[in-house]
C-alpha cells in the first residue's frame, strides 16, 4: 500500500498510472458495476415519481400519503445508514457492497409482490434500510481507490445512474406498468439486481486498504468522533440543504405534468427518455469539467441554471409536449451538475481513516433531509378532484430559498479544502 497526496491506495491493479490509459480495465469493470448498483437504486426511488399518478388512484391515497411512501424510504435507510457508519470502516468494502445489495433486492421484490398501501409501505422501509446505505459504500469505493485528480470523471459515469434510468429505465418501467401493472417495475428491477450482485460477487476485488489505518477506538466512538468533526458538519449542513431541494419537486413530477401541463400519461415515457438522453451525454463532459477548472465553479453554474428553470417550470400552465421536453432537459442537467460536483468535492474532506464513516453519516443525512422534505412537499401540495396541484408555485420558491443557502454553504466547504491545500504545498516546500 502507498500513500499519495494524503489518499490511500492499494498495490492493485485499481491504481492509476498518470503515464498510462487514465483508468485500468479493472477500474473501468469498477466504474461500471458501481454505476450499475446506482441505476437500481436510483431506478427503484425515481420509478416512484412516474408511478405518482397511478398509486394515486389504485391505491386510493392522498399526495400526503404517497409522501409518506416516498418519505419511508428516506427515514429507515436514513436510519440504518447512521447506525452502519461507526462499522463502514471496520470491514471490507465489497462484504458490505454485497450484503446491502442483498437486502435491496429482497426489498424491491416485496415491492412488486405489494397487495395494499400498507404491504407498500412496510416494503419501502425494508429497501431503505439496505438501499440508503450503498450510495456511500459506493463513494467510499470510489474515495479508496482513485485518486481526486480524476474523481469528477469517476463521479460523472456513477452519476450517469440517474440519466439512465431515465432514459432506459423509467420508459421501459411505465410501459410495463402500463401492461401488466404497478408492480412490474419493481420486479423489472429485482431481475437487473441478481445479475449485478453475481457480478460484485465473482469479479470484484476485495476493498481492505483502510483497514490497516483503524485504531482501537468502538463503532460508536468512530462514528460519534465523526459526526462531532467540524469539517465534517459543515458537509453535512450543505447535504442537508442539497437533499432538500432534490427530493421535493422529484416525486411529484408526473401529477404536476398530468394535472397542470395538460400532459397525457402516453407522453411521459418521451419526456424521460430525452430528458435521460441529455444528462447521459452532459454528467461525463461535467465530471471532466470539475476536474479541469474546479468542482465548485460547476456547482454554481448548475446551481443558478436549476434556479431559472425552476422559477419557470413551477409556474407554467397547460403546457406543449415539446417545450415540457426542453424545460425538463435543462433541468436535469442542472441537478446532474449539482451532483456530480458536489459529490467530487465532499471526497476530498474526509480523512482516509474515516471515509467510510463519513459518507455512511453524510448518506443518512441526505436520507432523512430528503424524507422530511418529501412529507412537507406533500403537505404544501394539494390534489383537487381535477388531478390538479395547487400551490406548486409556493413548493418552487422553498426549493430556490434551499438552492441559494446551499451554494453558500458548500462555499465554506471549497475555502476550506483550498486553504487545507495551501498549508500542504507550504509544508512540501519547507521538507525539501
Amino acid at each position: 500500500m502507498r500513500k499519495t497526496g494524503g489518499i490511500f491506495f492499494q498495490n492493485s491493479p485499481t491504481v492509476t498510472n498518470s503515464k498510462e490509459k487514465i483508468f485500468t480495465p479493472y477500474q473501468i469493470f469498477i466504474i461500471v458495476i458501481l454505476a450499475l448498483t446506482q441505476f437500481t437504486i436510483v431506478l427503484d426511488f425515481m420509478v416512484l415519481s412516474p408511478l405518482g399518478a397511478i398509486l394515486l388512484k389504485e391505491l386510493d391515497i392522498t399526495t400526503g400519503q404517497f409522501g409518506w411512501v416516498v418519505s419511508a424510504y428516506a427515514f429507515s435507510a436514513g436510519a440504518s445508514g447512521l447506525l452502519a457508519s461507526g462499522f463502514a470502516d471496520r470491514f471490507d468494502r465489497k462484504r458490505l457492497l454485497m450484503f446491502f445489495y442483498t437486502g435491496f433486492v429482497i426489498g424491491t421484490f416485496l415491492c412488486g409482490i405489494a397487495p395494499n398501501y400498507h404491504f407498500l409501505l412496510m416494503a419501502r422501509i425494508v429497501t431503505g434500510i439496505f438501499g440508503g446505505v450503498i450510495g456511500s459504500v459506493s463513494f467510499a469505493i470510489i474515495t479508496d481507490l482513485f485518486p481526486f485528480q480524476v474523481r469528477g470523471r469517476v463521479m460523472g459515469f456513477v452519476q450517469m445512474a440517474f440519466a439512465s434510468s431515465q432514459v432506459l429505465g423509467l420508459p421501459i418501467g411505465l410501459y410495463f406498468a402500463n401492461i401488466w401493472g404497478w408492480h412490474a417495475p419493481f420486479l423489472m428491477i429485482v431481475g437487473l439486481a441478481v445479475l449485478i450482485l453475481l457480478a460484485i460477487i465473482l469479479k470484484m476485488q476485495p476493498v481492505t486498504a483502510h483497514l490497516a489505518l483503524q485504531n482501537e477506538r468502538s463503532a460508536f466512538g468512530h462514528m460519534f468522533k465523526t459526526v462531532a468533526d467540524s469539517r465534517y458538519l459543515q458537509v453535512f449542513l450543505a447535504t442537508t440543504l442539497l437533499a432538500t431541494g432534490g427530493y421535493m419537486l422529484m416525486p411529484f413530477g408526473t401529477a404536476y405534468a398530468v394535472g397542470n401541463l395538460g400532459l397525457k400519461m402516453e407522453q411521459l415515457p418521451l419526456i424521460y427518455f430525452v430528458t435521460g438522453i441529455c444528462s447521459m451525454i452532459a454528467g461525463p463532459l461535467i465530471g471532466k469539467l470539475s476536474d479541469m477548472i474546479g468542482s465548485y465553479r460547476v456547482f454554481v453554474a448548475g446551481s443558478i441554471l436549476t434556479i431559472v428553470v425552476v422559477l419557470i417550470y413551477t409556474n407554467l400552465g397547460i403546457t406543449p409536449l415539446w417545450l415540457a421536453i426542453v424545460i425538463n432537459s435543462v433541468l436535469f442537467v442542472g441537478v446532474t451538475s449539482r451532483l456530480i460536483s458536489s459529490s467530487a468535492l465532499n471526497t476530498a474532506v474526509p480523512d482516509p481513516a474515516d471515509r467510510g464513516a463519513f459518507m455512511g453519516i453524510n448518506s443518512s443525512v441526505a436520507q432523512v433531509s430528503g424524507g422530511i422534505a418529501t412529507a412537507v412537499a406533500g403537505m404544501i401540495v394539494v390534489k383537487t378532484e381535477s388531478g390538479y396541484l395547487e400551490h406548486y408555485p409556493l413548493l418552487g420558491i422553498v426549493v430556490m430559498v434551499a438552492m441559494i443557502i446551499t451554494m453558500l454553504q458548500l462555499y465554506k466547504v471549497h475555502r476550506a479544502l483550498r486553504e487545507r491545500k495551501r498549508l500542504a504545498e507550504a509544508v512540501n516546500d519547507l521538507t525539501k
